[in-house]
């Protein structure tokens, strides 16, 4: 996975404490914090809730990577009461 992200520009990535991201993760961009990794965890657990296609594979799984973006901000579009359809 570091392969894959390593190429965006990053000021900081926030882990938790494992000692294994020292060895890949530059010194002055990595924060050993449980507080850093919260949001993300939240935000992993939402979508595992509210989106079937993120549980596993089955009718509602989409193999289209389009659609899973667009059901990611349709989502968060909904969560942040920016959707007036649903009114």
């Amino acid at each position: 996975m570091w392969e894959k992200i390593n190429g965006f520009e990053m000021n900081v990535t926030a882990t938790d404490y494992r000692k294994s991201y020292d060895h890949f993760i530059p010194e002055e961009k990595h924060v050993g914090t449980k507080a850093g990794t919260f949001t993300v965890e939240g935000y992993n657990s939402l979508f595992r809730h509210f989106l079937a296609r993120m549980r596993r594979k089955s009718k509602c799984y989409s193999k289209s990577k389009e659609m899973l973006e667009l059901s990611f901000l349709l989502l968060m579009k909904y969560r942040n009461k920016e959707l007036s359809i649903f009114s």
